[in-house]
């Protein structure tokens, strides 16, 4: 009970900084095996991506994958993606750029193998060109967000703040990329736009710690290195960051496992996939990696070399509870001033008879 107390009214004393090796190690396995994965794997784009062709029918027949898949094949249609939707209540079918005559043949074929009539399937047919645009667009839209985060950021705290918070935001992006490639969920335009979301939400968390690091900079920044600085601020917002996003992560995961699991709504699998992934992520980056990348940054300068030096001639670093002054007459009468509240007056002593 006394950790949750102190994780309350952040007073604990974790070493964030100290154990940056761990941290670090960490997100350099989660980066290995999320680039291995997009190289091996690669990702299971939608036809909004390749161009091409997709057939979804109900399936009353219950037929399989590998049934539909063969029946497919026969028909001397190459590159075939086929997928079971709504628990196998459904058949989905993916190939590429067919002719009119082609695609009705598949449309009968899927339709007559599921149990339905092929003027109930639905198709979508998509030129090779769309998914670039797509494509084009969430890359310049990226590279306009991060240009203007990298200037706000420096505006109003910090150059190296603004670098060490998106090298954070890149580990994010590159971790829910790769769990998309390992996981094998469809890369949609909804999926784009989910990423595109959690950038604001991951930076917002980091800003939020690195704001906290420039107080304390200003308020003790004579008597603690900056990596004290870090450790004491990350354990002031720590309990707030993780409180924020439980509450964030609750109705995300909702959405992802009793949404799309239980109830079978697939098309948002994919936004809340990247949603939970993303928040997740990004306060992990903001406390165990984007802090202690500034602080073994900031180390390095010529000014908090001086300020390590002066702090080790003291003997160490100097507690970080709030110095409160000794109460003295005239604090108190100001005190009491400022509050509005009336003094009671002494009470008077009765008289013995």
């Amino acid at each position: 009970m006394s950790l949750l107390r102190d994780l309350y009214r952040g007073e604990t004393q974790f070493d964030f900084v100290g154990n940056r090796r761990k941290w670090f190690a960490i997100s350099g396995a989660i980066i290995l095996v999320s680039a291995l994965s997009l190289v091996i794997r690669q990702f299971n784009l939608s036809v909004d991506f390749q161009g091409g062709t997709l057939v979804e029918v109900e399936n009353p027949a219950g037929a399989s994958v590998t049934e539909v898949r063969d029946t497919v094949t026969a028909l001397g249609f190459g590159n075939v993606r086929v997928q079971t939707t709504s628990g196998g209540d459904g058949i989905r079918v993916q190939t590429g750029q067919l002719a009119p005559a082609d695609e009705d043949r598949l449309v009968e074929a899927v339709a007559t193998l599921a149990g339905v009539d092929p003027n109930d399937a639905s198709r979508q047919t998509v030129g090779p060109t769309f998914g670039d645009q797509i494509t084009q667009s969430a890359i310049r839209a990226l590279i306009v967000f991060l240009i203007v985060v990298a200037v706000y950021i420096t505006w109003r705290l910090e150059f190296k703040m603004a670098i060490a918070g998106l090298v954070a935001l890149g580990h994010d992006l590159l971790f829910t990329a790769g769990i998309y490639s390992l996981i094998g969920f469809e890369v949609s335009p909804a999926t784009v736009i989910a990423i595109l979301t959690i950038l604001g939400y991951s930076l917002y968390d980091t800003v939020v710690v690195f704001d906290k690091v420039q107080e304390n900079v200003r308020e003790r920044g004579d008597r603690h290195t900056f990596s004290g600085i870090v450790n004491m601020s990350m354990n002031q917002v720590f309990m707030r960051s993780v409180n924020t996003s439980f509450t964030t992560l609750l109705p995300i995961g909702s959405l992802l496992f009793v949404g799309s699991f239980l109830l079978g709504a697939t098309t948002l699998r994919e936004f809340a996939l990247a949603l939970f992934v993303g928040v997740a992520t990004g306060t992990y980056s903001s406390i165990f990696l984007a802090a202690p990348i500034l602080s073994v940054w900031k180390e390095r300068e010529e000014h908090w070399q001086r300020v390590r030096r002066r702090v080790e001639r003291r003997g160490g670093e100097e507690d970080f509870a709030p110095r409160i002054p000794a109460a003295t007459p005239e604090t108190t009468a100001q005190a009491i001033q400022e509050s509005g509240a009336v003094p009671r007056p002494p009470r008077r002593r009765k008289k013995r008879r």
